[in-house]
């Protein structure tokens, strides 16, 4: 759509603004959610690296680690006419807004960096709207995940769970041990982030045919209801005082001994090693078991809006540093995911982040990369939260597998 995009004209304007004023406008707001400990320290990187160029940053955070507060505080600033200059933005999310028409154009810097050649085609279908570079991607989370305290899992045997029976195994032991068997945060979207991984775990295919192709049959199926009784067994072995409680504190009951296993996605490593923690001494990464060899991602990505003209080469500049290898490194090594481009090295990244890439890499290679439901990346937001109602009152008890079963295929039915 030639709607949303910055005309050529419009950028030549911007590129040929006065030193002043572009001193001026070397500035950009951005608007984002990393403001746990992890993340605010991986955003350092990109806010240092922009102010060695002499673009200054106004930080705008809105906490909640799904971004559902951010989308609202970010529409309320849109309907005003005062968009930021670049959001922190996950999957469908960006599409919804290039189809507003709200988003600029990176077609230049994306061209003269050759980021088609080097960013992979799963995130290029959010990166991208109608053929034009929208947004700059920043990484790509892994979301199937465990990460277990070490000294409790040697206590428990120390082999990794690889199946659900080893799973339940490891949680009664946990028990036994007196610590909560898993660290959990009681909001919908960290309750479907262990939703995707139960589903996951039963099979690509069904994950496939339940989450990305939305089929009635498999939505409404008896291994639906089985990926529903898994939820019912793991509800058991969390604390009583989980509901509402932000997935960093949960990391934290893992770090510090308090709870055996957290299910999130590579984010979480973020506070592990903010904490000081190393990877295979004193925690452990792991698939969830079932799922060894698939991936579901997500890919945090800064959209880029229209702003006025001579704030567009501060616009640029920041999406190419993003874009940056040296940049992406340092980001990704802070923040526990992978880089969003491929030829990026692997040497600065401790055993989890390289087991991270390696993961990536073969999963995209072997057809078994995944958007993630929970994360925006699998279906549109109006079906992802009609999921999220019906999985975390299945969590919370509120309605049985059987009942569950019935209601997801009248939610998602509903909601396409």
């Amino acid at each position: 759509m030639r709607k949303f995009l910055m005309t050529t004209a419009a950028m030549a304007l911007a590129l040929g603004v006065s030193q002043g004023a572009a001193r001026a406008a070397e500035n950009v707001e951005v608007l984002h959610w990393w403001t746990s400990g992890g993340e605010a320290a991986a955003l350092d990187v990109l806010k240092k690296d922009l102010e060695s160029k002499g673009i200054t940053w106004t930080d705008m955070p809105v906490a909640g680690g799904g971004g559902t507060e951010a989308m609202t505080v970010l529409r309320a600033r849109v309907t005003a006419g005062n968009a930021p200059t670049a959001v922190q933005m996950l999957g469908f999310d960006i599409l919804d807004w290039a189809k507003e028409g709200a988003l600029g154009n990176l077609d230049e810097i994306a061209a003269k960096e050759g980021w088609d050649k080097v960013i992979p085609g799963a995130l290029q279908q959010f990166s991208k709207y109608d053929g034009h570079w929208i947004a700059a991607p920043v990484n790509v989370h892994s979301t199937n995940w465990l990460w277990i305290n070490k000294a409790a899992l040697d206590k428990a045997g120390g082999k990794e769970p690889q199946s659900w029976d080893e799973l339940i195994a490891m949680l009664d032991n946990f028990k036994a041990q007196g610590i909560t068997p898993i660290a959990a945060g009681g909001q919908p979207w960290q309750d479907a982030t262990l939703f995707d991984a139960v589903v996951l775990s039963l099979g690509d295919d069904f994950y496939k045919k339940a989450f990305i192709d939305l089929d009635s049959a498999t939505l409404g199926s008896d291994k639906m209801k089985e990926a529903f009784d898994r939820m019912t067994k793991l509800r058991s072995y969390v604390d009583d005082n989980f509901s509402g409680r932000d997935w960093n504190l949960a990391s934290a009951m893992v770090i510090e001994g308090k709870a055996g296993v957290q299910f999130m996605g590579d984010w979480a490593k973020g506070e592990f090693i903010k904490a000081g923690k190393t990877p295979g001494t004193d925690f452990v990464c792991m698939r969830f078991p079932g799922t060894q060899g698939a991936v579901t991602f997500n890919s945090d990505q800064f959209a880029m809006f229209k702003v006025s003209a001579d704030k567009v080469p501060a616009q640029l500049q920041m999406a190419s540093a993003i874009e940056n290898p040296t940049f992406q490194s340092a980001f990704n090594v802070v923040k526990g995911s992978a880089p969003a481009r491929t030829d990026v090295p692997n040497d600065a990244f401790d055993a989890c982040g390289k087991k991270a890439m390696a993961d990536l890499a073969d999963a995209d290679k072997n057809g078994r990369l995944f958007g993630s439901m929970a994360h925006g990346h699998a279906n549109p937001a109006a079906v992802k939260n009609a999921i999220y109602d019906v999985v975390t009152r299945q969590f919370n008890g509120e309605l049985s597998s059987e009942d569950a079963v019935k209601e997801l295929v009248s939610a998602v039915e509903g909601a396409k």
